[in-house]
């Protein structure tokens, strides 16, 4: 018989587990994938501005050093507190000690004005009465030395002033360019600021919306959750099922093989029992036949051949076997089940489990998807309840209104600076003029003192040269009061712009201000405006904002915004894993055993198939049909029938022996082949029935088994998956949630533009405007300082360019009254 390997194998007893089912192995589905999440944070550029370098450093350097020896006072801050606090309490004294520097200097412009306008309204007076300068009464050596001495001083004065000058139109110049530059860059700077204020909320938005992201992967796996679970179970069960069903297919194959040989069985028996019925009367009568030739006198030879004739009788007695018909009858329609078919069957059913599963959990992965869809609560709330909400609105708000509101006064700032630098290249250009009337005098004087030896030669080149450089005093005396004027206005508040507050910007004294508890009034307080629970550093927030933090960090919102709060995901989680516990698995489609089969396999276990006695059976088998070999004797009986002297005995055992043959042919070959398939059938069933009848047991017992396991075990695995997916799609939301802390934390709302926006409204107040609005002054007020020495030179110089009295005396009288100018001996310059 025929038998599948296996089929022998121990059986699947209690001890069977499943594979794979007592471990939490998440193989199959694997950990989650990294997710790409598009940065919130927008990129607030602002450019930086630096100090501008060039050859006016050195002299803004000066200026700066001057001012710090007219400013010695440290930054004055309880007068600045008082002042922003409370104005009316601000006391004059205290200013006026602060200012102590520029009252000094205030003095001295004063005392300038007036020394400079009295002298000037003297000079006008001399002059009308032709009394101004004098004359040199003769030519000596000492005059030829006083007259050298004047003029190199007032040739080196004059460059002076030149060099002023130069510097004054450069500086007035310089500051005219940087106004634009300037002025443009206010807007610039309040844009960026407001783009850092109005752009947190909207970050914080597109923050919450990439919730979306793992929320699209987990309802794409949750398409193919159901099929990846039954593909799943198909592959840990897949070995222990089919096993089973190899081992139904090969106990069907041997239950169909051993009925069939059971069936022959009985059928020979039948068929070997009516044979012996039939050729039992036949052997008989040959026998008595054979027996009364053989003993006849006249029968020589035959003593031998009558021991083989009385031994002529039937061998085997199938008549004292058992029949088979008890077991036949309980195998009666056995097999009803065709165990190919169904094991076939079965096989598809079980390989289209994974499709069976995806039905079975159609509905859950419906809610489970509805449920995914939702957003927790925390993440709509994570932009509103963010600090400061509200206050960047009313930042965002207020800065586009001075934005907006700056541009008219930023024209008029262009406009006034216009007029400005007007003023500015008049009264330069009144100083360059005295500057061009002192170097046309000297030049003139020069060449009239050359052209003095020569008596031919006019002295007209002289008088005019004396006549420029008093025109220069003039100018002097004219543009004196209204220089000093601007030079003190200029310098007043440029000078306070660099002291007060450039110098207290730089050194970081206005942010330690700032910081100092009580300084700011509570309008101006940043935490209370920023609506914040703790005070903050203006000075480490500018630090840390130079560094490129975030205002997470420095506005401390880890102790006022629960930022865990609103992205616990936690109760979503958890009811994503309640719902997953709704997945359930059915399996009652896998019989693996159908009804028939079962009943075939039953009856085959009842049947006694195993009870029958085939060593019965062999031992009629192992014995002949006929004790004596028929062709033996018919052969012996033919010699015998030769070698009788009767011819008529001879003719009989003839016959006889020709009988013995015919009966042989047509009795004893067909009985011995019924004996040898009855021998192939009870030998088959005798090796097979107890190994059957246990194997049949053992299939019962697994298939009884498996079909009550194989629920739990497909539950084991279906709960085993569903805590592996829950963790794969919790991965999702884990990383968004890291990620919303990395960008909150740290890359929202960097306040790197606000460090920035600081550090260039310090370079475009202090460096652009400030730097050659005092250099201009500074400029100016060396020029203005210096027409006073120009004024004393040129008029001392002048006395030596008129012609001399001793040559006038040849002249006639009315030459010498043109040119005659009275010398003013109550004023001394």
């Amino acid at each position: 018989m025929t038998r599948a390997p296996g089929l022998l194998a121990p059986l699947l007893g209690l001890g069977l587990s499943p594979p794979g089912a007592g471990a939490a192995d998440c193989g199959s589905l694997g950990g989650a994938e990294r997710l790409a999440f598009a940065p919130a944070a927008k990129v607030h550029w602002l450019a930086p501005r630096v100090r501008p370098r060039g050859a006016l450093s050195p002299l803004y350097g000066m200026v700066r050093r001057f001012l710090s020896v007219v400013q010695l006072n440290p930054f004055p801050a309880e007068l600045v507190k008082t002042l922003l606090n409370e104005p009316a309490s601000v006391k004059v004294d205290e200013v006026v000690r602060y200012e102590a520097g520029y009252v000094v200097c205030a003095v001295i412009a004063g005392l300038y004005l007036l020394v400079v306008s009295i002298a000037g309204l003297c000079f006008c007076c001399c002059r009308c009465r032709r009394r101004c300068g004098g004359r040199v009464k003769t030519e000596h050596k000492a005059v030829a030395w006083e007259r050298g001495t004047l003029a190199a001083f007032l040739l080196l004065t004059t460059l002076v002033l030149l060099i002023g000058v130069v510097c004054a139109f450069v500086t007035n110049q310089h500051m005219h360019e940087q106004v634009g530059p300037s002025v443009e860059a206010v807007p610039e700077i309040l844009l960026s600021l407001r783009g850092l204020v109005s752009n947190v909320p909207q970050e914080l938005q597109a923050v919450a919306q990439q919730f979306s992201l793992p929320q699209k992967r987990v309802l794409e796996e949750l398409d193919g959750v159901g099929m990846s679970i039954g593909s799943t179970i198909h592959t840990q069960l897949k070995s222990t099922v089919y096993e089973a069903l190899a081992s139904v297919s090969s106990l069907g194959q041997a239950l169909q093989v051993s009925v069939d040989h059971l069936q022959a069985l009985n059928t020979t028996l039948v068929e070997l029992r009516k044979g012996q019925q039939d050729l039992e009367p036949a052997v008989r009568e040959h026998r008595a036949r054979l027996l009364a030739l053989l003993q006849e006198p006249g029968c020589r030879r035959c003593t031998e051949a009558q021991s083989r004739a009385r031994a002529l009788e039937l061998g085997a007695d199938f008549h004292q076997v058992s029949t088979v018909d008890d077991v036949l009858h309980r195998l009666k329609g056995v097999p009803e089940a065709t165990f190919s078919s169904m094991v076939q069957e079965e096989n598809s059913t079980f390989n289209a489990f994974p499709l069976l599963v995806a039905l079975q959990t159609a509905n859950v992965v419906k809610e489970l998807k509805k449920l995914v869809a939702q957003k927790p609560e925390g993440l709509n709330t994570l932009a509103e309840e963010f600090p400061g909400w509200e206050a960047a609105s009313r930042w965002s708000r207020a800065l586009k209104e001075v934005e907006q509101s700056s541009r008219p006064y930023l024209k008029e700032v262009q406009r006034y600076e216009k007029y400005r630098w007007i003023l500015g290249c008049i009264l330069c250009s009144a100083v360059l003029l005295v500057v061009v009337c002192n170097l046309l005098g000297l030049n003139l004087g020069i060449w009239g003192l050359s052209a003095r030896e020569d008596p031919s030669c006019s002295e007209a080149k002289g008088e005019a040269g004396a006549r420029f450089l008093l025109i220069g005093v003039g100018f002097s005396f004219f543009f004196a009061a209204p220089l000093i004027l601007l030079v003190f206005a200029t310098f007043l508040v440029g000078g306070n712009v660099q002291t007060l507050v450039c110098q207290s910007w730089e050194s970081k004294e206005l942010y330690k201000f700032a910081d100092t508890p009580g300084n700011l009034p509570p309008s101006m307080n940043l935490s209370h405006l920023l609506g914040l629970k703790k005070n903050i550093s203006i000075l480490l927030a500018y630090q840390q904002c130079r560094e490129g933090a975030a205002l997470w960090s420095i506005l401390q919102l880890n102790g006022s915004y629960d930022l865990e709060k609103h992205l616990n995901i936690s109760q979503y989680t958890a009811k994503l894993q309640q719902e997953l516990q709704n997945l359930k698995v059915d399996m009652k489609n896998l019989d693996l055993l159908s009804p028939a089969a079962h009943r075939d396999l039953e009856a085959l276990q009842s049947s006694g198939l195993e009870k029958i006695h085939y060593s019965g059976f062999l031992v009629q088998i192992q014995k002949p049909v006929v004790n004596t070999s028929m062709e033996k004797l018919a052969q012996e009986l033919e010699e015998l029938s030769q070698a009788q002297g009767s011819s008529v005995l001879g003719q009989q055992l003839q016959e006889e022996a020709q009988g013995l043959k015919n009966l042989y042919q047509e009795k004893i070959l067909p009985q011995q082949s019924l004996v040898a398939k009855l021998n192939l059938s009870v030998r088959a069933l005798a090796s097979s029935a107890p190994n059957l009848q246990m194997e049949t047991s053992g299939v019962l017992d697994k298939v009884a088994y498996l079909k009550g396991e194989l629920p739990t075990w497909a539950t084991s695995i279906l709960r085993n998956e569903s805590e592996c997916f829950l963790t794969r799609e919790v991965g999702y939301f884990s990383q968004y949630v890291a990620w919303v802390k990395e960008e909150v934390t740290q890359r929202i709302a960097t306040c790197q533009p606000l460090s920035r926006a600081l550090d260039n409204g310090r370079v475009v107040l202090c460096d652009m405007m400030a730097n050659p609005w005092n250099a201009f002054w500074f400029c100016l007020a060396w020029c203005t300082f210096f027409l006073i020495p120009s004024i004393i030179f040129a008029v001392k110089t002048s006395k030596y360019f008129h012609p001399i009295w001793k040559r006038l005396s040849s002249t006639s009288s009315e030459e010498t009254q043109l040119f005659h100018i009275p010398r003013v001996t109550s004023l001394k310059l």
